[in-house]
C-alpha cells in the first residue's frame, strides 16, 4: 500500500514568519510526520513580510496561471516554493500581489485588521485546493492550523465534494488561541454565496469573527487537535467542539508530540483505499 498522504495547509510556518508556537508546529510538525512514513505536502500564504531572495522562493510556472474569481473579480493565482533543506521539505507559498504584497500579514501599522483579509481568506483557501487537484494529489488528510485556514474545510465538503482528488480525504483542524478582533467585512457572506455556498451553509455562523470561523471550521472537520495548551481555556470552544460531536485530541505537550499526532492521524486512515 502507498504511504499515507497528509496535506499540510498553515497559517504560519517558521522561518518563513516569525517564531511561534504556531510557526514552530508549522516548520516541525510536517517534518515529523514525513519522517514517521507519510508522504506530505505543505502550503502557507506568501505574505510581504517574507524576503523572497533570502528564503530562496521561486516560481512554479506550471502551477500558476490560474484566475480565480472572488466576488465578480479576476485574481490571478501565482504559486512559488521554497526548500527547508534540513527537513528535506518543500514548502508551496500561494501568492496574489493584491492580497499577499502587503507589509504585514493581517493588521496595518496602525494596528487596523485589513479590509480585505476576508477575500485573502477565499483565496487562500481555493487556491491550496485548485493547486492541489493540479498537482494530481489526492491526500489522505488535510491538516489545518490557523484560523486562516479555517475556510478550507467548507470549500472541501461543498465546493470540492465532486472532486476525485479530495473525495477519501478527512480534514483534522489544528486549534489555537491565537485570533483576532472584530469580525470580517458585512459583504463577507455575499461572497461565499458568489461562490455557490446556500444560505443554510453559513447562517449560522453571524458576523464571522474569530469565534464564528473556528466553529465553521470545527463543523466541516473530521477531527480537531488542542494545538496549545491554553486554546482550551476557550469553553465556547470545547463546547462546541463537544456539541458537534468531533474526535478530539489533547495538547499533546511538548514531548513526544509528533507521535501522538501521527498516532491520531492514524484513526481517520484505518479505512483508506
Amino acid at each position: 500500500m502507498e504511504k499515507p498522504k497528509i496535506l499540510f495547509v498553515s497559517q504560519e510556518i517558521y522561518p518563513y514568519t516569525r517564531m511561534t508556537l504556531m510557526s514552530k508546529t508549522g516548520r516541525y510538525l510536517p517534518q515529523g510526520i514525513q519522517e514517521q512514513g507519510n508522504e506530505i505536502r505543505t502550503f502557507m500564504p506568501r505574505y510581504g513580510t517574507i524576503n523572497e531572495r533570502r528564503n530562496q522562493l521561486h516560481e512554479v510556472i506550471r502551477l500558476s496561471g490560474i484566475n480565480m474569481i472572488i466576488n465578480d473579480t479576476d485574481y490571478p493565482l501565482i504559486i512559488k516554493v521554497a526548500s527547508i533543506q534540513a527537513a528535506r521539505m518543500q514548502i508551496y507559498f500561494i501568492d496574489n500581489e493584491e492580497f499577499f504584497h502587503k507589509k504585514n500579514m493581517f493588521l496595518d501599522n496602525a494596528g487596523k485588521f485589513y479590509a480585505d483579509n476576508d477575500e485573502k481568506c477565499i483565496f487562500f483557501a481555493r487556491g491550496v485546493l485548485e493547486t492541489v487537484k493540479k498537482l494530481a494529489w489526492a491526500p489522505d488528510i488535510i491538516y489545518c492550523s490557523g484560523w486562516f485556514t479555517s475556510l478550507l474545510p467548507m470549500y472541501v465538503r461543498k465546493i470540492y465534494k465532486d472532486s476525485p482528488v479530495f473525495a477519501n480525504a478527512k480534514i483534522i483542524t489544528g486549534l489555537y488561541k491565537e485570533g483576532f478582533t472584530g469580525h470580517f467585512p458585512a459583504s463577507f457572506a455575499d461572497k461565499l454565496l458568489f461562490d455557490s455556498f446556500s444560505p443554510e451553509d453559513i447562517k449560522q455562523y453571524g458576523k464571522f469573527g474569530f469565534e464564528d470561523l473556528t466553529r465553521l471550521a470545527v463543523d466541516y472537520s473530521d477531527g480537531v487537535v488542542y494545538s496549545d495548551k491554553d486554546v482550551a481555556d476557550l469553553a465556547w470552544l470545547k463546547k462546541h467542539v463537544k456539541t458537534a460531536q468531533k474526535p478530539a485530541l489533547a495538547f499533546p505537550g511538548e514531548e513526544g508530540y509528533v507521535e501522538k499526532v501521527n498516532e491520531f492521524f492514524g484513526k481517520f486512515l484505518k479505512d483508506r483505499k
